[in-house]
């Protein structure tokens, strides 16, 4: 599915956000931090646009996805930088081998979400750190309906059968941010899979949630 939308990914993800992915992503940095030979493993990284700033800080970023097609499209974009085939549930670097785990708008596309949140603290050093950044649930009550009885199943599936060359993945968008945990619940999934000192930060009044985690 992803292989599908590949080209036209960040553009779609600027327009459905209104812009605010900019926001988003500044976020995601500020929360890791990045520092010169910090090793960062960016996760479900897409065509690379996530780990852009974490290796023009300096650090050394691995951008990994399960998408070929997302991969191909990033390696044209930054051929400098070292992408990985990688599936989150197994990921292909031994134990203890980052600084720092990253994944944004990933998570929920996964099978196993607590196998990958283990997988994530596997690879992470003692004292390492986890940020997530990922759809959901708003904070206000009306708005919340709102987004959840109206954004999400129509409005987005219908400006994405406008602009998307494959509006199916926009279906799917909608229904997995429906069905994906709210904040303290993704965040007890963190604690149980080994993450300590977890706690997230409301984006966008919570339509996007910074989760973050210590190994």
């Amino acid at each position: 599915m992803f292989d599908g939308v590949a080209s036209r990914y960040d553009l779609m993800n600027g327009i459905m956000s209104g812009g605010q992915h900019l926001y988003w992503r500044h976020q995601v940095v500020k929360a890791i931090d990045p520092k010169p030979g910090m090793r960062i493993l960016d996760l479900a990284a897409g065509t690379g646009t996530s780990s852009r700033p974490l290796a023009d800080a300096g650090a050394l970023v691995v951008p990994a996805d399960l998408s070929f097609g997302m991969l191909a499209e990033g390696k044209k974009r930054w051929p400098d930088l070292g992408f990985v085939n990688a599936d989150a549930c197994d990921l292909p670097f031994a134990d203890a081998t980052f600084d720092a785990v990253t994944i944004s708008y990933g998570l929920r596309n996964v099978e196993h979400t607590d196998v990958a949140l283990r997988e994530l603290r596997r690879v992470t050093r003692p004292g390492g750190i986890v940020v997530i950044n990922e759809f959901s649930t708003p904070l206000f009550g009306p708005f919340r309906r709102l987004y959840r009885d109206v954004m999400l199943p129509k409005v987005i599936p219908a400006a994405a059968g406008l602009l998307s060359s494959n509006p199916g993945a926009y279906d799917y968008l909608a229904e997995s941010i429906l069905a994906w945990p709210d904040q303290p619940a993704l965040a007890q999934l963190m604690v149980d899979a080994g993450w300590h000192d977890v706690a997230w930060k409301n984006l966008s009044g919570g339509v996007v949630a910074l989760h973050r985690g210590r190994a």
